[in-house]
């Protein structure tokens, strides 16, 4: 029985806008997700990452640069620890200026650098801070599971019992459901979400990741009826997270670069063997 936990993650966090965070527990081919929490503050957060383990956790946030970015700026590239270190003693306005300054003179479609992962899984760019914000995920996030002491996979692994690895909720609806339905912040799309809680209970799931969801009574209702998406979010990094427990390197690619890190999921792993 293998301790699994998904989180959907956000640069600002508070009652409203919550980092939300599913828990359950791998037997077998079964993940059962019985706790749902709502955490208001970094400081939760950061509690959360200090629990102890085992557990392996998948959370929504670019864990790291593209290598492009990286080498252009000038930071270290000796490891990932070196610039997450440097992006550590930034502040905010001074990372998000940063970013601002490198595309300014920069020719169109050469701004927002991707990572392999990210060609891969269709996500944005970690250089992008507005629409989707990921930038200011990666800022907030990256620096605080640096500093949990948690097994990083595939940036900084270690022998901790505690291990993250990079979640991307958008793709397992994608593998799922075949298209991206819309399920967020609109009235209505409480019929989008069951369908989706559907797809994890039944064969869909068990023919792309392997295993079944449990998710159910007041939990079931709760994902369900949260209008944000934000706790099915944390779900299905859960499902990713257990798919990785179960596999060599979490999934991940032997020539994965470590310095940009990997999204995990089933899907990537052929399409990576193509690039």
């Amino acid at each position: 029985m293998t301790r699994i936990r998904g989180i959907d993650f956000t640069s600002t966090p508070d009652r409203r806008k919550p980092i939300t965070l599913a828990e359950g527990q791998l037997e077998g081919e079964v993940l059962r997700i019985d706790e749902l929490w709502c955490l208001t503050s970094f400081d939760e957060f950061e509690a959360a990452l200090q629990e102890p383990g085992p557990w392996v956790a998948g959370i929504d946030f670019p864990f790291g640069q593209p290598r492009k970015f990286l080498d252009n700026v000038n930071w270290p590239t000796d490891s990932w620890t070196g610039y997450v270190d440097l992006v550590a003693q930034m502040r905010k306005e001074e990372f998000e200026q940063g970013l601002r300054k490198y595309k300014a003179d920069r020719c169109p479609g050469d701004k927002d650098h991707k990572r392999r992962t990210d060609v891969l899984a269709k996500s944005a760019s970690p250089m992008n801070i507005v629409n989707p914000p990921v930038g200011k995920m990666f800022f907030q996030g990256a620096p605080r599971i640096l500093r949990s002491g948690a097994s990083i996979v595939p940036c900084a692994p270690n022998d901790s019992e505690r291990v993250i690895v990079e979640g991307y909720p958008a793709r397992v609806v994608q593998e799922l459901t075949g298209s991206r339905p819309r399920y967020k912040d609109e009235v209505g799309r409480e019929q989008v979400r069951k369908g989706i809680v559907d797809q994890l209970v039944g064969r869909a799931c068990r023919d792309r990741y392997g295993l079944v969801v449990r998710v159910e009574g007041f939990t079931a209702e709760q994902v369900i009826g949260d209008r944000k998406g934000d706790l099915l979010d944390a779900v299905l990094c859960a499902v990713q997270a257990a798919w990785a427990s179960r596999h060599p390197r979490h999934g991940i690619p032997a020539d994965c670069d470590p310095l940009e890190g990997w999204i995990v999921d089933p899907s990537l792993v052929p399409l990576a063997t193509n690039h």
